[in-house]
């Protein structure tokens, strides 16, 4: 599992009409002001206990300023908001050619679910969480604070 994890001032995903009128919502999805853009990767292996693991470490990280411009602020000490994005392409293999392979991404009802899941763990500790379309071509707007960008691998942490 990958997340990509952004400090931002504010963050807004929007669908185009089409897709919205399939998905039952409007053309902005999400919307939020201080918080973190999360881009969210699944690959097959993962599991809930990955994604239990995953977001554990991320609402911990202490990434906000504090009042002396020092990173010591985790995402509930600056009262900040989640924008959720499912994000496939973060598993895109490059190293051979010039057209990325996803054969390492996870298979999308596998995919779907664990997004699911994390933007549910999330809300149940009382986080707000916005978030895109799963599988729909998105637009993500942000303004990157710092910027102050951070990559999280399960994989290289062990999970």
């Amino acid at each position: 599992m990958r997340f990509v994890i952004q400090c931002v001032r504010d963050a807004r995903v929007t669908i185009s009409e089409e897709e919205a009128a399939a998905a039952g919502t409007g053309t902005t999805t999400g919307e939020i002001r201080q918080g973190m853009l999360v881009l969210i990767g699944v690959n097959d292996s993962d599991t809930e206990e990955t994604a239990q693991r995953m977001v554990r470490k991320m609402l911990k990280l202490r990434i906000f300023e504090d009042s002396e411009g020092k990173t010591n602020l985790d995402l509930a000490a600056v009262g900040g908001s989640l924008l959720l994005v499912s994000q496939f392409t973060l598993y895109a293999d490059v190293r051979k050619g010039n057209r990325p392979s996803f054969v390492r991404a996870g298979d999308p009802a596998h995919a779907q679910a664990l997004y699911q899941y994390i933007t549910d763990l999330c809300r149940s500790q009382g986080y707000a969480v916005e978030t895109g379309v799963f599988g729909a071509y998105m637009h993500v707007s942000m303004t990157n604070e710092g910027p102050f960008t951070l990559i999280m691998d399960s994989e290289e942490l062990g999970y």
